[in-house]
């Protein structure tokens, strides 16, 4: 057991009789403070892949939330973490929605938010990337709009030129519910024109860098065929689904009535049918990062089945820890072996047609 992992079962009640956002911002302070971590990285030959121009040891990274501020990039990585992505990160600072504003939802392993992209801005967290710049490892920055831009294309473009340079990967992110209007940005029109103003400022770069997409899971069939259709011309390099959801399934915890996205256990099979879906409509031919209420081996593993090449955890770690990690990525060597598979781009996909229809 890692220290971080001893260290969450010794202080989650602690933790837990905090609001979520106070003791989120404890943890921060905690791994912050630690030593430099051995790297647990499992590197089990079955879990490397290589995509976008990136290695990644394993599939399973951290998805932005959790480190918005690129404050414990290196400490993550530590736990085991294929990959991290830290973020929201928009160009200038802002204290996003007034709290409460992050609710646990302990009856049902969830969590609902509405943070409102609070960061430090992109030239705090250009700083704390520059830091670490020789340690080695997949980071990537989470890109948004600030909600007071008078034109949120740009805002996209000038997170490009702020970590062009410094990421191992950019994520466009327009599917968080919690900045008005930010969603809109998924029509098929407003995405085309989006994505000519990232790619214009890529092309400034002095390398070519992967360029991702996240986006919601409560886009219509048609919504995420128009997505399909604009992301096949190469725009961007890989899609990732699916953000928080704004519906709501069948809720037990006193918060489930709270404004904001959920995430968690009860997002796992809308997410999980959105990608599969998309697995289709994009015939496989895009790498997808599925999130989304992954809380174990076998969740990760039916992410992978319904076509995700990669996958991201946050919610789940809120009351599983960090030992979360390992048990993940065993798990899915163990299914591999278990089916006589030499990597884990065999099994991407084969069930994304009937998960699409379940």
């Amino acid at each position: 057991m890692s220290l971080a992992a001893k260290g969450f079962r010794l202080s989650r009640p602690f933790l837990h009789a905090l609001d979520a956002e106070t003791a989120h911002g404890l943890t921060i302070k905690a791994l912050s403070g630690l030593p430099k971590l051995p790297d647990t990285r499992i590197r089990d030959p079955l879990l490397k892949q290589s995509l976008m121009g990136l290695d990644f040891p394993n599939p399973l990274g951290l998805a932005p939330g959790f480190d918005k501020n690129a404050e414990v990039p290196d400490a993550m990585l530590a736990q085991g973490f294929g990959f991290v992505e830290v973020g929201t990160v928009t160009p200038q600072p802002q204290a996003g929605n007034p709290r409460p504003r992050l609710f646990r939802l302990k009856e049902d392993e969830a969590v609902i938010n509405r943070m409102g992209f609070n960061n430090e801005g992109a030239a705090a967290v250009a700083r704390r990337l520059d830091a670490r710049r020789n340690r080695g490892g997949i980071v990537g920055v989470n890109i948004g709009a600030n909600k007071d831009a008078e034109d949120r294309m740009a805002d996209y473009a000038e997170g490009v030129r702020w970590f062009g340079p410094r990421a191992s990967y950019l994520t466009v992110n327009i599917s968080s519910p919690n900045t008005p209007g930010l969603r809109n940005l998924q029509s098929r029109d407003e995405l085309v024109r989006l994505l000519d103003r990232v790619n214009e400022a890529r092309l400034k770069l002095p390398r070519r860098l992967p360029i991702l997409l996240k986006i919601a899971p409560d886009l219509s069939t048609p919504e995420l065929a128009d997505i399909a259709a604009v992301t096949a011309k190469g725009e961007v390099d890989a899609v990732i689904i699916s953000n928080t959801t704004l519906s709501r399934p069948p809720l037990h915890s006193r918060h489930k009535g709270e404004t904001g996205g959920l995430s968690g256990k009860p997002l796992f099979a809308l997410s999980t049918r959105q990608l599969a879906r998309f697995h289709q409509l994009s015939g496989g031919k895009l790498p997808l990062i599925g999130v989304g209420g992954i809380s174990d081996a076998e969740t990760a593993w039916m992410k992978i089945m319904a076509g995700a090449s990669l996958l991201q955890v946050y919610s789940a770690l809120v009351y599983k820890g960090p030992d979360l990690v390992q048990e993940i990525l065993e798990g899915l060597a163990r299914r591999l072996r278990e089916r006589h598979l030499v990597s884990l781009s065999e099994a991407v996909g084969l069930q994304s047609a009937e998960i699409a229809n379940s």
